[in-house]
């Protein structure tokens, strides 16, 4: 991240972006929205148009008024900024999520993560501490453990 908050979005997440933002004209950048409402996690998490889009129609299923909606409007809506990727694949992170980040004013490095349908943005310290638990959770699986075996049935899966 430079000074003026700026990061560079590598160019494998930027054509995802590009490829489901069904608003983008060519020579415009992407649209992304950072989602920073949940103040227990270490990340930011990034969601296409499209994904975000998706979850805006799921929640508006759900029931008016109730506390599990109202909940979700103020953290995946009202704690969201939707902005745009620039010409030069950069994404300028607002000053509420730099202090998410605990990312300091005048720059430093981010870890982008790639996860499912999103990606995360993490200060490297974060993820340090994400990636040791990790380890530790490997350790304590049998030698033969394979990570695919978490995986459900095909006919399992919607």
């Amino acid at each position: 991240m430079d000074g003026k908050g700026r990061v560079s979005i590598p160019a494998l997440f930027r054509r995802v972006l590009d490829a489901c933002d069904p608003d983008r004209k060519p020579g415009d950048g992407s649209g992304i929205v950072l989602v920073y409402g949940d103040h227990r996690r270490k990340f930011i998490e990034c969601y296409t148009v499209r994904e975000a889009h998706r979850i805006d129609r799921l929640i508006a299923r759900m029931k008016t008024g109730s506390p599990q909606r109202r909940a979700l409007e103020r953290l995946m809506q009202g704690q969201s900024f939707p902005t745009q990727v620039d010409d030069d694949g950069r994404l300028v992170l607002p000053p509420v999520v730099r202090e998410r980040l605990n990312l300091a004013p005048g720059g430093g490095e981010v870890y982008f993560v790639a996860s499912g349908a999103t990606f995360q943005i993490w200060h490297p310290d974060a993820w340090a501490e994400e990636e040791a638990k990790l380890r530790d959770w490997l350790d304590e699986q049998p030698e033969d453990f394979d990570p695919l075996s978490l995986l459900p049935d095909e006919d399992e899966v919607e």
